[in-house]
């Protein structure tokens, strides 16, 4: 035998044999010259399918940066294949037929091809690797895909198409095969194939292998799927319905949707491919589902379910995400109190009725109010700004103003996004509290010298009459102590007594005038204050998370596009 035939036969673990009359294994320079012939590249996807791609990857890449690549893998996986089922045939359908050990799934695989193909036999495992039969030309960047090698791939005896122009039929390694290569090629041609051939038999229908590893996970998938009790002939009498009855109550428990009655699903299937039951009504089944060329798209569409059902932990959760206005003003109030904007409007108050008492105070007053200034010394006098213990409570108070407001905007959010609002909050409160405590040294060198009332220089001008009259009435009661005026000392007492009463008088009218302007001047220093901490708290910690939970917002449209549901 040369090594060109050598290569062509020989398929490893699959016994070697001669050719079948009649069947043909194409090499890979004849393949390359039959796709010539054909259109290789699938059209583009339409419809709702192209819009959950478009959605998909959208979502995974405004997700990179809050996610963990493993928490996207799948996702990318799954873009990543329609990419390259797209630009692969649009012509063919790739079914897998795929069972357990001893299930017949190489017998029914030559029984639909009407071939002996596939080895069959006692020996497990029989099928070693998978096996390509294809009906029509044109397949073979679809089994490249599947890494199914030249010597595996073969051409059915009515290799003319036919009712399955367009299938290519692969005959899986055993599921539950002893050997691991086995098993993984298995899994890794399963996920890439178009639709699935599911075959069970009497004794194993109901394994859990089966049916936890693959029938469950892929429940979605059910309108790409047949599901196909094989071996019936060994059933007596009315066993097989039972059998078939309990096999479709395991679907259902898996949650996969049976197509019955008209309603999308997976076909239930009772033959025996050793005595050809049953298998020309699946063989009649898989050609209708071959020729609507709609298989790669439905395939698609359940990967992309499973891929939005594996997501949607990371993307959807109970509660309405979002900062509300109260929750903006509790953080302001915080702020404000944490930046002592209630004090430094008090201070601000008294200093205006200071200003008042001290401009509309009699001279005396004021005179002695100079000489306590000039006697204290400067050193004695009481330090500006707020001690140490004060900084460290205002500090304390903006770091927990942040802590609450970043969980209230966390709140109702996926783990990773209220994580993501969390840091965001965190890294905009760093220097928060150095900022505030500028803003507040600030705005009190702004606010200057409290502002006079136009009636401050008529009260002045009455205390200088005030003064004035006591001077008068002082300076009368000496003359005529001393004798120089005429006696009389009753007036002259009046007079001065007149000017002393009348100074406090004034000044007790200008404070009570004062009161309403002073707290009016208080309020605004206090306002003022207020929102200059809340605008420095809004640039720096909630403009941040205010943007994280666009983001959210954005992705949680993006994946509502991607399951196809309402966000």
């Amino acid at each position: 035998m040369t090594q060109e035939a050598e290569d062509r036969w020989a398929d490893g673990l699959i016994a070697r044999r001669a050719a079948e009359p009649g069947e043909t294994t194409p090499t890979g320079e004849d393949e390359q010259a039959q796709d010539a012939a054909f259109e290789p590249i699938g059209g583009p996807y339409v419809g709702a399918v192209r819009g959950r791609l478009d959605a998909l990857r959208e979502l995974v890449g405004l997700s990179r940066t809050r996610l963990d690549a493993q928490a996207l893998a799948e996702a990318g996986r799954v873009l990543d294949e329609a990419s390259a089922r797209q630009r692969l045939s649009a012509r063919h359908t790739v079914v897998a037929v795929a069972g357990a050990t001893g299930s017949g799934k190489s017998t029914l695989f030559n029984a639909l091809a009407r071939s002996p193909i596939s080895d069959t036999g006692l020996r497990r495992p029989t099928t070693g690797a998978p096996i390509a039969c294809s009906w029509t030309d044109g397949a073979a960047g679809l089994l490249d895909r599947l890494g199914i090698p030249g010597r595996l791939r073969r051409r059915p005896l009515d290799s003319a198409g036919g009712d399955l122009e367009g299938l290519v039929l692969v005959d899986l390694p055993d599921l539950d095969s002893a050997v691991v290569s086995h098993r993984r090629a298995a899994d890794r041609v399963l996920a890439l194939v178009d639709a699935i051939v599911w075959v069970v038999d009497p004794e194993k229908y109901a394994d859990a292998v089966l049916h936890e590893r693959y029938l469950r996970p892929m429940a979605g998938h059910a309108e790409v799927s047949f599901v196909v009790l094989n071996q019936v002939d060994r059933l007596p009498g009315e066993a097989a319905d039972q059998v078939l009855d309990d096999l479709r109550r395991l679907l259902d428990e898996d949650g996969m949707a049976l197509g019955e009655h008209g309603e999308p699903g997976a076909s239930v299937h009772a033959v025996s491919a050793l005595t050809g039951r049953g298998v020309a009504e699946l063989r009649e089944q898989l050609g209708r589902f071959v020729q609507e060329r709609g298989a790669a798209a439905r395939r698609l569409a359940a990967d992309v379910d499973a891929a939005a059902a594996e997501l949607r932990p990371l993307y959807v959760a109970d509660g309405r995400a979002g900062l509300g206005e109260r929750a903006r003003k509790d953080f302001a109030d915080r702020l404000a109190a944490a930046v002592g904007a209630s004090a430094a409007g008090e201070a601000a108050e008294r200093e205006w009725r200071r200003s008042a008492q001290h401009a509309c105070g009699t001279p005396w007053l004021r005179l002695w109010r100079w000489y306590d200034r000039i006697r204290v010394p400067a050193s004695q006098r009481p330090r500006s700004g707020a001690p140490a213990d004060e900084q460290i409570t205002a500090r304390q108070r903006v770091e927990q103003a942040v802590r609450t407001v970043a969980d209230e905007a966390a709140a109702g959010l996926p783990v990773p996004w209220a994580q993501a609002v969390r840091e965001a909050a965190v890294r905009g409160a760093e220097g928060l509290p150095e900022a505030l405590d500028e803003l507040a040294v600030r705005e009190e060198l702004e606010r200057g010298t409290s502002p006079r009332p136009p009636w401050w220089p008529a009260a002045v001008l009455a205390q200088m009459v005030m003064t004035g009259v006591q001077v008068v009435g002082g300076l009368w009661l000496l003359g005529q102590i001393l004798g120089v005026l005429t006696p009389g000392l009753i007036v002259p007492a009046l007079v001065m007594l007149g000017g002393i009463v009348g100074g406090p008088l004034i000044e007790w009218a200008c404070s009570v005038a004062a009161r309403g302007p002073g707290r009016r001047y208080g309020q605004e220093a206090e306002r003022r204050l207020r929102e200059a901490a809340a605008a420095c708290g809004r640039a720096k910690v909630l403009d941040p998370v205010a943007a994280e939970l666009l983001r959210y917002r954005e992705v949680r449209e993006q994946y509502a596009a991607v399951a196809g549901a309402p966000g």
